[in-house]
Order: structure tokens, then sequence, then C-alpha cells
């Protein structure tokens, strides 16, 4: 199934019938560059996805997407069996092989990210699930020899005159025979008219992980299946220089050790001998040449360049300089710094890999099925086509199991083909905090003049920090200079500043940097956000009015989330003494965010009690998981601005595990509570648009509590409250 396919959409589909049974559809999903794409229609000749319906009636999708908590599984089955008119119940997910034609319309990989699963589906889907509909209704028709028109679909079973009535199952064969209607001749529901779409339907993996049947990639089990860890280098940059196996290959259960790219491999029998043969192994590392790295050096050299004018500019807008050395504004300048972040899944990172001289199965949580299956087919010296990446369930993602560099498949791939068996390799909690990827480290120099009005006449905003793009497949998105995930959320400014300029220092690192949930909107979120309520107060404004001012008509989806936002959130209604509010209003993937925070100060520490957030998404395709991507999007983008740091000092990074590197605890999380934009326009990302808010919500509550300004994350160091 990895290997190209026939592009004959006839001939796919006899063959298909032919082999399994019953109707079986090949589809194109539309390219996903959110409302644009959305509504690009289905490509008759090319096959992308696959819609089955066996003669038991049962319905598979075939799944081309990850599914690591967020929910697309349960969101793209809705698009599909609602214009079937499929009974959930039927309705069954198989995971998709890596294949071209199931790749991204607008990047030629197969991959989860983004937050464009939904929107990406959104016609391509349903089209899939009418095609299907109307070829088992003409099935019917022509069974009864009654006209199509007096046929109906309704929950999997085809409805007649007389009372008439066949399942989906009994009419596969018959419908398979059929020509599948041109996707210009089928009509999709009208919104009104959804009776799937826009209903909060349970999750429809839940059960499989409820009962333990689904399977994580620590879940797999191979026959003959050896375990490994790695040791991995403890410094950034520093290589092998010896090592001693006796000590490791004494310990019960381990059965060698193996040098391989990435490290030494401990392989043992179970996971526990190989970490305990790894802590007895003598490694001998070398250091690289110049200083070791150190973050408090980079946080310097970043400071410094803030203060530089730089000739890489995102947008110029009028005449900023003359704007800020106007002699009658008030000039305000912040400087807002946000650290190294891990990724920190709760599955740690971990594949299988069998390799075979004619054949690699490899098992894994991945978000990136076709770079990973490219980097394995070269580290197994096969061909792509004798590859087979095995998508399992993730325990979280966030963006590091779409690791550009494939490191965890790699070093699974290599130790199988040395050993000749499958092994998993299984990452600790420590390797993946000392030796992964991050989000970058940034800091941003806002300015701004404010005219008699107290609105901004001008804006300069100077974002420094590594380029997440460069070097990886999306490296043709960086064009003039310009990563466009550095300076997304500053660039595209929604208030109206008549002189508003955007540049930009691209620095580099030995720090390998990666997307990290929101992207670049994690940090711009907090500097404009930040910067904005600053200017709010300085002009005596209520923040949430001042962003109202500043919102002209060309942004009515940002006016719709302030309003209800200021409804839900009672915003300038009392609270009890000791908390304040603070608000956040953020456009990403699409979506326009709005949160504000409810905070208190608890022992000197920020404690966040309520956050109420709302989005406009276009369609609701389903609100129960929009309110818990919203929800996990608010405590986990929590954590990072409260606790989340990764520092280096000697070139080692300092935090190891949850102890030093803290996650928000059941009894710190906030209650959130969700709220829905209604809207009729085609759906846009929900995965990630939540986070980049939270974190200016919460520092805008603490200043309008304590008048104090909080331009540093994270606002708890050593288990105290700071602000710089």
């Amino acid at each position: 199934m990895s290997a190209p396919l026939d592009a004959s959409r006839r001939g796919f589909l006899k063959a298909a019938a032919g082999v399994s049974g019953g109707l079986v559809l090949g589809l194109t999903l539309p390219s996903a560059a959110r409302r644009s794409w959305a509504a690009a229609p289905m490509a008759p000749d090319a096959i992308n996805a696959f819609v089955k319906v066996d003669r038991s009636g049962t319905v598979t999708l075939v799944m081309h997407k990850s599914e690591m908590g967020q929910g697309v599984y349960t969101g793209l089955v809705q698009l599909l069996a609602e214009e079937l008119e499929a009974d959930l119940e039927h309705v069954r997910v198989e995971t998709a092989p890596v294949a071209a034609v199931y790749n991204h319309p607008q990047f030629p990989l197969q991959f989860t990210g983004g937050s464009m699963s939904i929107s990406s589906s959104w016609t391509g889907l349903r089209q899939a699930g009418a095609a299907a509909r109307t070829m088992l209704v003409q099935a019917a028709a022509r069974r009864w020899n009654v006209p199509v028109e007096e046929c109906r679909a309704e929950r999997s079973v085809v409805h007649g005159p007389g009372g008439r009535h066949a399942g989906f199952g009994e009419l596969a064969d018959d419908a398979a025979a059929l020509p599948a209607p041109d996707p210009k001749s089928l009509r999709l529901k009208a919104p009104q008219e959804f009776t799937l779409i826009g209903k909060p339907i349970k999750r429809v993996e839940v059960r499989e992980k409820v009962d333990g049947s689904g399977r994580f990639g620590l879940d797999v089990r191979l026959p003959g299946m050896l375990r490994a860890v790695l040791a991995r280098p403890p410094t950034l940059g520093c290589s092998l220089k010896s090592m001693k196996q006796p000590a490791a290959l004494a310990v019960r259960g381990v059965v060698g050790v193996i040098e391989l790219d990435a490290g030494v491999a401990v392989v043992a029998q179970n996971t526990h001998a190989a970490r305990k043969g790894r802590d007895a192994l003598a490694v001998e590392w070398q250091a690289p040449a110049g200083a070791p790295f150190d973050t408090e050096a980079l946080r310097a050299q970043y400071r410094s360049l803030a203060e530089q004018e730089s000739q890489v500019v995102a947008r110029n807008d009028g005449d900023v300089r003359t704007a800020l050395a106007d002699s009658a504004a008030r000039r305000l300048e912040a400087l807002y710094e946000l650290p190294y972040l891990a990724h920190a899944p709760m599955e740690p990172l971990n594949c299988v890999a069998d390799w075979r001289a004619d054949r690699l199965d490899v098992y894994t949580g991945t978000q990136m099925q076709s770079p990973d299956r490219a980097a394995a087919a070269e580290v197994a010296g096969l061909p792509p086509e004798k590859v087979f990446i095995h998508t399992m369930l993730l325990g979280g993602g966030f963006g590091r199991r779409a690791n550009p560099g494939a490191d965890f498949v790699r070093e699974a791939v290599e130790l199988s083909r040395k050993l000749g068996k499958p092994v998993q390799v299984v990452w600790t909690r420590e390797d993946d905090l000392h030796g992964g990827w991050y989000r970058p480290q940034w800091t941003n120099r806002l300015r701004a003049a404010l005219g008699a009005d107290g609105k901004p006449a001008g804006w300069y905003h100077t974002v420094v920090g590594q380029s997440i793009m460069t070097g990886t497949l999306m490296q043709g998105m960086v064009q003039k200079g310009i990563d466009p995930v550095s300076v997304e959320g500053a660039a595209d400014l929604p208030y109206a500043v008549p002189n508003l300029r955007v540049d930009l220092h691209t620095t580099t690192a030995p720090v390998k940097v990666l997307w990290w949930r929101s992207v670049g909107h994690s940090n711009t979120a907090f500097a404009v956000e930040s910067f904005i309520d600053e200017c709010a107060a300085a002009a005596g404004t209520d923040p949430l009015d001042y962003r109202r001012s500043l919102l002209t008509d060309k942004h009515p989806r940002h006016r719709a989330v302030l309003e209800m936002l200021a409804q839900k959130s009672g915003w300038g209604t009392p609270l009890p003494a000791g908390r304040a509010r603070g608000l956040a209003l953020h456009e990403s993937f699409g979506s326009v965010v709005g949160e504000v925070a409810e905070v208190s100060m608890e022992n000197g520490l920020p404690r966040v009690h309520r956050v109420v957030a709302v989005i406009d998404c276009g369609i609701a395709v389903n609100p129960q998981m929009i309110a818990a991507q919203l929800e996990s999007a608010v405590n986990y983008g929590l954590s990072a601005a409260l606790y989340g740091e990764i520092t280096f000092a000697n070139g080692r990074a300092q935090q190891s595990n949850f102890d030093g590197y803290p996650v928000l605890r059941i009894h710190e999380a906030p209650v959130v509570e969700a709220h829905v934009v209604p809207s009729a326009a085609d759906p846009s990302g929900v995965g990630e648009p939540g986070l980049p808010p939270i974190a200016p919500a919460v520092a805008n509550a603490i200043f309008a509590l304590t008048r104090q300004r909080v331009r540093r994350l994270p606002m708890i160091r050593a288990g105290r409250f700071s602000v710089a």
C-alpha cells in the first residue's frame, strides 16, 4: 500500500471491489489553506483517501491523519458520515499507509500539523460521503426498479417506496459496479441540514483508549523484539571518544552494546535492563571546540540585537521613525523575552523497527509519515516502496513527533539493521529534555508613540530568534531572509496603526529548534498583547475598550470575539477581593481567539482561577472537541507561561524531568469556559489557536492586580514570582 498507486480511478475501483467485496471509493482531499482551500473540490482522477463499505455494512474511513488526542478521528468521521448518511455505530477508522496520494495538496508531504486536519478535509471528505451515498441509492433504485428520486439513505439504510429498505452492506457490491458520480453533480448539505456536523459526538476512539485495546507506540510487541535505550551526548556538540562495555554487559538481560550515529545503544530483553545497562556503561565524550553554549550569554546577545535596526523587514507601513520621533507623542518601549521550551509529550518518544533484507516495517506515533519513511529508507538501504510506516496512536505530539530529522525513527532503523532483529528504542524523559528539539528562545523589542487620542501613531516591533523553517522541508517558505513563522502574529497586526514596522534578526545557535504548539504565535502574541495592554494603560483606557477602538471594519471576526468575550467573562463587573482580570486577543491558524484570565496572588505566586475562551473557527464541526482543545491549549500554554524553561549552562540542558520542567498540576488548573462564535464560514484551526492568548492574558491580569508588568517568561523561577 505504500507504493505509488495507479491513477486510473475506474481501474482502482474495479480492482479494490474485486479484492474486498463491497464499495470502495477514492477521493482527493482539498488543499488546506483553511478558508480558501476548504472549498476546493474532489479531483475525480486522483486517489488520496479511501472510503470503503463492505458487505457487513461497515463503513471504513482510511485515515491519513494522526490521532494524538486532538480528536481528528472523530471530526473527520463526522464529515464523512454526514453526507454518507451512515450510522456512526457502523463507521470504523483504518490508518492509512504512506503514499504520495495522501500528501497535503499544498505541501508534498503526508503529515498532521498546523491545525489543518478538519479545514483541509471539509469539502473533499463530504464529497466522498455524498458520492458513496449516491451510488448506494442508485444501486437500490435499480434493484427495486424505481426512480432514484423516490429513494433516500438514512442511518446506513436506503429506503424506497412501499416500505422497501436495504442496508448499505446488502447494496455494497451492486454499488461498486456503478460509475462514480462526477463531483460537480453532487449536492452537499447546507449547514441547516446537518444532523452530525455541529453535534458534540463522543470520540470514536475513546473505547479502545479506555479498555486498553488501542495501541500506542509503546504498546507494540513483535516476535523476538529486543528493547534499547541510548547513551546520548550529554552536552551540545560533543561526540563519542571512548566506551567500556563490560559493566553494561554484566547486567542481567543485556544482550549487546552497539555504537550508532546518535550515541551508544544498550540492547536488552526488556527496557528496564536496557536502562540499567546504560547506567552502567562507561562512556567518555569529546567536548566540542569553542566556548560551551550558555543561554544567559545568548540572552545578552539577543538584548543587544534587539536594540539594532535590521534590514530584514517583514512589514513597513508609513513612516515609523518620524512617528516615534514626534516630540508631542507619548513614547513607550518594552522588551519581552521567552525561553527555549520542550514539547514534553506524556508518552516518551519511541519507535519499533523491523529490518529485513527486502522489507522494513516501522511502528511509531508520528506526525510526519512521508518524511519519516524517506529517512527510514535511507538508513535501511531500501527503496521507499519497501518501507512501511505503521502509524500508532500518539500520546501527545505538539510538533515533537513532526521531526524534520526523523531522529527517533532513524536510530531505531539503524539499530534494527545492525541487529538483524526487530527492536524498540525508547527515549526516557531525560533523553527528550536533554537532547530533543525546542521552541526557540526569543526577544522582542516594541516601541510605540501614542497620539493625543491615546492610540498608537507609530509601532515598531523587532523580533530576535532562530529560524524554525530553515533546514527543514518547509525551507521554501523562507523568502528574502524572512522566516514567516518568526513574524507571524506581528507582521499581520490587526490593530489600526498608520505607521508600523516589523523587522527581524535571525540568529544561529547549536540548539536544534522545531515547531512547538502554535509555532511563532506563542512568542508574538505574548509580546503584542502585553504591549497593547501597556498602551491602553498609558492612555488611561479600559483594555477591552482600547482594543475595540483599534479594530476597524476590516476585522469583524476580532470584534465579534471581543464582544462575546466581554459578555461571557463579565468584563467590568466586580470580582472577589484580591482578584483581577486580564485580556488577550489573537488570530492564528485561520481562527480568532480571545481569552480573559482571572488571577490572584497566593503566597506571592500567581494563581489562575478561571479562563473564559471565545473562538471563531468557522463552522463548529464538533463543539465538544473544540471545547476540549481550548481547555488543552490553555493548560498547556499556562504550564509554559508559569514554569516552562529550558536553560543551558556549559552546553548542558539544566532541566531533566518534570521536577525541573514542571507542568500544571490538577489543583492548579483553572476552570476553562469555552465558547464558539456562531458561523457559517468554512472551518479553520482549533488545536493550536487557544494557546497564544493565555500567557499575555495572565500577565495583563497580574498588572491589573499588582501594577507589575511581566515581560519575561516563565513567570515562576526557582519557586519565586519573577517579572524580569
